[in-house]
């Protein structure tokens, strides 16, 4: 049996060939064959739509599975996408998500969108991947993703035909007959056809392609990033990066008997290739509670029957799921659990112990991003586990920290524990072809082959990671750098904290100030007094003691649980700009705070009589970040007119 405890361990791995050498799929359809010939009567996907650990659910087996992703494909070829085309989908999650991934990936090139944007920005991203056929749900109660993406299909001309998933499917009678007479009617009109995903399924072949599809590499998917620093990107991945994700999995961990649960979004690159495609790598079983995963009803509260009723190995979670998931008591049997992987955002120290005094399971910390099709490094499963850290390199992938200069060129690569940009080259990176927009690939690579990842950290004298930030979350001021995450971590250990997001503040003399903002864990009570009278005994850097603290019912967060910073960037600029103005006298506020790709955060004011441009600007001026005023139609989107 391999070894895969040690970095030399995996460096081994990658010694026994190149990847170009290995025997693995290269298309999704031909890596999906080879599951379902392997292992075709083993259950596959599980969905449930509610979170009851004795509700209904719905399970394929590889071989189910493989016939519709195949039946999906036809479909989508029937309708005009060619290889180079797009599928979008803006889903939950579901089976159909899951068929729609991979049948879109087969077919041509499939687009994955956060159905919780709002339309404008699915709309930009339809408009740049100029998608044919979108895939989302039929109107259903209790949610608005049908509204809102006939919304962006509007504003969308190169969008033909739009697949209507039903929910309904999954719920029990009497509930699946009231659903229609509670179907929220769409108002949205649009130009492109509308079908039944279900019945325009049904009249295309299982079992074979009706198209050529050689088991050969291309460009078989598109994602846009999380857009925690600002506007969502598009980034191209190629479907022997997809399979190299998976193959990872399955060599260095799991095997057809596993049971992995993922309560996380299938529009998010840790769902989709480190989770899904190692199952289809292993033959394994992967779980997806509820559409929202751990935003759904009753999720966080039934996990631990969840994973008592599927006798899960393995949990897929990150950073701020196990912070709910701690605030209720372990009240069910988990001994089927082996390990839990935790990704997306590092993971403090506290937290981690938190959990494994809980549970007794350690959690394994991984880091991957989207522009590098996801996998970068993980804590070896059979290995050392060095807490705080994201592991080790996974075989075939090279890290390299680096100091570099505004230009992007190399000053130096960093010594053993120095904090600089973490580089990656691996399978998942593309030089030249990372984003869609070709303006966003420039500066991008280094050394060739090296993705500029945007992170900072460090490696050990042993081979493991430390991610210590992102290079654009630095507060810095007065030219002096600090790192967010010194606070963070810091609050962290108060135990009433739950979730925190340390952020710069406009300041006009320094440039930021750093400011923190605060959830509480549920029933727990601290003022911002206690908070800062912690801080000043637990961070010894006197400039990164916060200027602002502020506590909220609840953070701003992404879909997979990271804090949303630039909600809070907005709402710090709003009001450090509106105490500014009330000072100085003048009878305005800030109206909203908007992203302009090439400035950034800009203040918008609402005009106001006898205010006078050179006054505000002379108020203003000297802060780092641009204002302007508010025109009509940004009023009226603000409920201002």
């Amino acid at each position: 049996m391999v070894k895969r405890a040690t970095a030399a361990d995996w460096a081994a791995i990658a010694a026994q060939t190149p990847w170009e050498g290995r025997v693995v799929a290269r298309s999704v359809h031909a890596f999906l064959s080879q599951t379902k010939a392997a292992h075709g009567a083993r259950p596959a996907v599980t969905f449930q739509l509610t979170s009851g650990a004795n509700d209904r659910a719905m399970t394929l087996s590889w071989a189910a599975l493989h016939a519709e992703v195949t039946q999906a494909a036809n479909l989508f070829r029937a309708l005009g996408v060619g290889e180079s085309d797009v599928v979008a989908y803006a889903l939950p999650n579901s089976v159909e998500t899951v068929v729609t991934f991979l049948g879109g990936a087969v077919a041509g090139i499939v687009n994955p969108i956060n159905p919780m944007m709002d339309p404008i920005h699915m709309a930009a991203i339809l408009r740049e991947t100029r998608a044919k056929v979108v895939v989302t749900l039929k109107a259903f109660p209790r949610t608005d993703i049908a509204q809102k993406v006939a919304q962006a299909v509007a504003m969308a001309p190169d969008v033909t035909t739009v697949l209507e998933v039903d929910l309904a499917r999954y719920l029990e009678w009497p509930k699946r007959w009231i659903v229609p007479f509670l179907r929220p009617v769409n108002p949205v009109q649009h130009k492109a056809r509308v079908l039944n995903f279900r019945k325009a399924l049904r009249q295309h072949p299982a079992n074979r392609l009706t198209f050529d599809a050689p088991d050969a590499d291309r460009v078989a998917a598109c994602f846009h990033t999380g857009g925690t620093t600002g506007m969502p990107k598009v980034v191209r991945h190629r479907s022997a990066a997809m399979v190299y994700n998976g193959w990872i999995g399955h060599t260095l961990l799991f095997r057809e008997t596993d049971v992995v649960i993922c309560p996380l979004p299938l529009f998010h690159v840790l769902a989709a290739y480190p989770v899904l495609m190692s199952m289809i790598a292993s033959g394994g079983h992967v779980v997806f509670p509820t559409p929202a995963g751990y935003r759904g009803e009753g999720v966080f509260d039934n996990l631990w029957f969840l994973i008592a009723r599927w006798k899960a190995s393995y949990m897929i979670t990150v950073p701020t799921a196990l912070a709910a998931l701690m605030q209720r008591p372990v009240n069910a049997d988990i001994s089927s659990l082996r390990g839990t992987f935790s990704g997306s955002s590092p993971l403090a120290p506290e937290l981690y112990e938190r959990f494994r005094k809980a549970t007794g399971i350690g959690i394994i910390e991984g880091y991957g991003l989207t522009e590098a099709t996801c996998l970068v490094s993980c804590n070896p499963p059979e290995g050392e586990h060095k807490i705080g850290s994201v592991g080790l390199p996974f075989p075939y992938t090279k890290v390299r920290i680096l100091h570099l200069d505004g230009e992007g060129r190399i000053l130096r690569a960093c010594n053993v524990d120095e904090v600089g940009e973490i580089c990656v080259a691996s399978p998942g990176v593309t030089p030249g072809e990372t984003y869609t927009e070709a303006d966003k690939n420039r500066n991008l690579h280094v050394d060739g082959s090296f993705l500029r990842t945007g992170d900072l950290g460090r490696l050990d004298a042993d081979g493991y990671l430390f991610i210590t930030g992102r290079a654009k979350d630095l507060i810095i001021r007065g030219g002096h750098y600090i790192d967010p995450a010194m606070i963070e971590e810091a609050l962290m250990a108060h135990e009433a904290v739950a979730f925190a997001g340390a952020i710069g503040q406009p300041d006009a003399h320094a440039g930021e100030l750093p400011a923190v903002y605060v959830e509480l864990v549920k029933g727990s009570a601290a003022t911002t007094q206690d908070l800062a009278a912690h801080l000043a005994k637990t961070v010894a850097e006197r400039a990164a003691i916060p200027k602002h603290i502020e506590i909220l019912d609840e953070l701003p967060k992404t879909a997979v649980g990271k804090v949303f910073k630039p909600d809070l960037r907005r709402r710090a600029i709003a009001r450090v700009f509106d105490d500014a103005l009330r000072a100085a006298g003048h009878n305005t506020r800030v109206a909203a705070v908007v992203e302009d790709r090439k400035r950034g955060l800009v203040a918008q004011l609402l005009p106001a009589r006898g205010v006078d441009d050179a006054e505000v600007q002379a108020t203003l001026g000297d802060f780092s970040v641009p204002w302007e005023w508010a025109g009509p139609i940004e009023q009226e989107a603000q409920g201002l007119r």
